[in-house]
């Protein structure tokens, strides 16, 4: 192949739309096919790693997800009591080149979206086309499409590579792993909610997780404007375990399944701190959406001939430690680097070369999720003081702390060193 590969992306969100900007940048063309047939802003928070705020940057679209969330200053730990075992700063404040952003999960595909248009033009995201399947030859892939609604039958795409960004339910992955059954369940369910409120919780640029493995809150604020007028829109996250691991999980894993808080304020309701009301946060916030924690084995490759997974299609993981979108965006920037790389235009080698850097270390971060290394010390502190404590110092130490959460952003590529 002596020209720049076609490349057709299935999956509209942040993966898809971000490997779009980044090709672009590159000089490549692409195109995004993606099954909704409106681009809203669905969902609730989510963070922006320094290793991810830095693509970001290159891409040019840094400053609108700034301008757009909050640049987080600092993550705490508490234990089930609400007291404070580590306090440690996060993005510019802890000396990164890049910040750590908490974002409204629709804002960040709006500002993707937006800028995918304003570059490669309004055609570059075809919307309502559901990838089905797919087949290839040596030379060229021909990705088959449906309207997801009614089943009905799009016109067939061709390209030289198909890179299927299309979510833990991936039609691809599908394909070539037909016997993998249904995503792998930790036995915990989360409930996600955002709540606007008068005062920032914990100045407002903190980011918090309190609690165990086995029940926990995680919140941190998500709006600028919000902030800016002196109130917050705070997100926030419940989870509890109900159910034993490698069981099958109650419902489809879907981030729009609408619940109550009556579903897990029982398990809260004497979790009242004095920086924090949980059962009266979660009156406020009225409305969840459920999700089981699911993730998926990592796979023995990712790559079939002119077809390859990124993002979660190929590395579903627990979300623990804000890693999931992050991951998937180096993905973007691993792939891009390859196949400009390839001077020689052999796209075997390039997304072997891509494969080879992000296959082992994504399937490290997932394993590194299922142990809840991100948030270990909360186990830690819970065994050796159930009761809680009048000092931390007495329970553990500040350098053992330190060394847990060092751990895990070495493991997650995200240490201030590897940047």
């Amino acid at each position: 192949m002596n020209h720049p590969p076609e490349i057709v992306i299935a999956g509209g969100g942040i993966a898809g739309l971000t490997l779009a900007l980044a090709l672009h940048d590159a000089g490549i063309t692409a195109r995004v096919y993606e099954s909704t047939t409106t681009l809203g802003e669905l969902g609730v928070g989510i963070n922006v790693l320094p290793h991810a705020a830095r693509e970001f940057a290159r891409l040019g679209v840094l400053d609108r997800l700034v301008a757009s969330g909050v640049e987080l200053e600092r993550y705490m730990w508490f234990n089930r009591f609400g007291q404070e075992i580590l306090a440690e700063p996060r993005g510019r404040r802890a000396g990164y080149a890049w910040p750590q952003v908490s974002i409204h999960r629709g804002a960040l595909h709006r500002i993707l979206a937006e800028a995918v248009r304003e570059r490669l033009g309004h055609g570059a995201i075809v919307l309502g086309h559901h990838l089905q399947d797919f087949a290839q030859d040596d030379a060229r892939v021909q990705a088959r499409f449906v309207d997801k609604a009614s089943g009905a039958r799009r016109a067939a795409v061709e390209c030289d590579l198909l890179v299927a960004a299309d979510g833990i339910h991936s039609a691809a992955r599908r394909t070539f792993y037909p016997d993998e059954g249904p995503p792998r369940w930790a036995g915990n369910m989360m409930w996600r909610m955002t709540v606007e409120l008068a005062r920032p919780v914990l100045g407002g640029a903190t980011m918090f997780s309190a609690g165990t493995g086995d029940i926990k809150v995680v919140g941190y604020e998500i709006s600028a404007a919000h902030k800016a007028a002196g109130g917050s829109l705070f997100n926030w996250i419940a989870e509890v375990k109900v159910g034993e691991p490698e069981t099958t999980p109650p419902e489809r894993e879907d981030w729009n399944r609408v619940a109550t808080v009556d579903e897990f304020l029982p398990h809260f309701a004497d979790w009242t701190f004095d920086w924090l009301d949980v059962p009266a946060l979660a009156r406020a916030s009225r409305q969840a959406f459920a999700f089981p924690m699911v993730d998926r084995d990592p796979l023995p490759r990712w790559t079939h001939g002119r077809v390859t997974l990124l993002g979660d299609a190929a590395h579903p993981m627990w979300p623990i430690g804000s890693n999931g979108a992050s991951q998937a965006v180096l993905d973007c920037r691993a792939l891009v680097d390859a196949l400009v790389a390839d001077a020689a235009g052999d796209l075997e080698a390039a997304l072997a070369a891509y494969e080879g850097e992000r296959r082992p270390a994504t399937a490290a971060v997932v394993e590194a999720n299922r142990s809840r290394a991100h948030d270990s010390m909360l186990d830690l502190v819970a065994a050796r003081a159930p009761a809680g404590f009048e000092r931390i110092e007495d329970v553990v130490s500040r350098a053992e702390l330190e060394a847990l959460s060092a751990s895990y952003k070495q493991t997650a590529r995200f240490a201030r060193e590897q940047l």
